[in-house]
């Protein structure tokens, strides 16, 4: 089995496909898989179901044994697709606590960093453009005579 990562695969149902592709991706592709929902108000206001997650926006946790817990997030790690939230911890054996490791799946975006220009920019680019596809699709067709 290769290890190398194929830009020409489509998709399977075959779980051990599906890891393989998700491992063996380059970081680029990885970045792709910590797109989180945004919440209602969110989407109402940009237009968008889902933004990539990034230190500083606050999320609620959505499964798991913190459900419906809600706090900033510390720590994105792109290589391992996993994002770590504040509060959100773990005791070791020893007594030590760590922070949790939790999927983008399970969690949902109720407040963004707004600090990064660029990405609010992006944001408010996008709502910009489908305002002015939504005026060009209402306008009445032009009759010729």
């Amino acid at each position: 089995m290769k290890k190398e990562f194929s830009t020409s695969w489509i998709g399977s149902k075959q779980p051990r496909k599906q890891r393989k592709y998700r491992y063996n991706a380059p970081l680029h592709i990885k970045s792709q898989f910590l797109n989180v929902h945004l919440s209602k108000e969110l989407r109402a206001k940009y237009k968008r179901r889902c933004l990539r997650i990034r230190k500083g926006d606050k999320v609620i946790i959505l499964r798991g044994d913190h459900r419906k817990h809600a706090g900033r997030v510390e720590l994105v790690n792109v290589k391992k697709s996993y994002v770590f939230v504040e509060k959100v911890e773990q005791t070791r054996k020893d007594g030590s606590t760590s922070l949790r490791q939790l999927e983008p799946s399970n969690l949902m975006i109720i407040e963004l960093d707004t600090s990064d220009k660029k990405r609010m920019k992006k944001l408010t680019k996008g709502k910009e453009q489908s305002k002015e596809q939504n005026k060009e699709q209402n306008k009445p067709a032009q009759k010729k005579k």
